[in-house]
């Protein structure tokens, strides 16, 4: 079989495997009960389509599902960074700061505690969104907890590769769909997503959610990251707009 055919095969494979993934997050989703139903539909239609459909959508607390200024997409895009070390044998991921009780953990120990999995959106800050997308994790509250944060700790900074930092408050960090992520869609992540393991704050521009992480770093005091540094906004809420400072 020639180069060519079997390069087609693969994407005809890959295509088909991202139909079924629809199907099943859709079927999931139907199940649930027909308001969210509702919110898994759109991945049926065009993206213009599903761009109009998730801005009709509601989240709990009444906003628009869809962020202002943001059209949906259906795969992530791998938006820069520096590469870091993708080997899971070399991972280490230190957490300390403002804690009683700092550790260091490799890939292995990631995957031992507690992990969950989660349908979230997130919304990129160049106008971008993927909605509804599987993760699996462990919580950064998890962490926090085994670490024991101190009650003077009011900010999270994620250490990334090659120094890359990104500051996020303690409540942000420590909400429930916050993560120390590993798989996307039922699979590793990628090399350009951030391999082995990335932060994940999904309800803040996805800046936020540091690739190739090395830290979870708590501090009593605020420390501007890499992109806050250069003019980004510091708290990076995306229905506030808060793109630059």
């Amino acid at each position: 079989m020639s180069a060519t055919r079997r390069s087609g095969l693969l994407d005809e494979q890959t295509q088909a495997a991202q139909r079924r993934e629809d199907r099943r997050r859709f079927i999931k989703l139907a199940a649930a009960g027909t308001t969210i139903a509702a919110l898994g539909g759109y991945y049926f239609l065009a993206p213009d389509e599903q761009t109009k459909a998730a801005r009709r959508e509601r989240l709990p607390d009444g906003r628009a599902r869809l962020p202002p200024g943001q059209k949906v997409i259906e795969q992530l895009k791998p938006m820069g960074g520096s590469r870091g070390d993708i080997r899971k044998s070399a991972f280490r991921l230190r957490v300390h700061g403002a804690v009683d009780a700092p550790f260091e953990i490799d890939f292995t120990e990631l995957l031992s505690l507690p992990q969950v999995e989660l349908d979230l959106d997130v919304h990129c800050v160049t106008g971008w969104s993927r909605l509804g997308a599987r993760w699996q994790g462990v919580r950064l509250a998890e962490l926090a907890a085994r670490a024991q944060v101190r009650p003077t700790a009011r900010h999270v900074i994620l250490e990334a590769a090659h120094g890359y930092t990104a500051n996020v408050p303690l409540d942000d960090a420590l909400a429930d769909d916050s993560l120390v992520a590993h798989r996307y869609e039922g699979e590793s992540l990628a090399s350009q997503n951030g391999a082995p393991a990335r932060a994940l704050i999904p309800h803040l521009y996805f800046w936020k959610s540091a690739k190739w992480l090395e830290g979870v770093r708590f501090v009593e005091r605020d420390e501007p990251g890499f992109w806050e540094v250069r003019g980004y906004h510091n708290r990076a809420d995306p229905w506030l707009e808060q793109r630059y400072g």
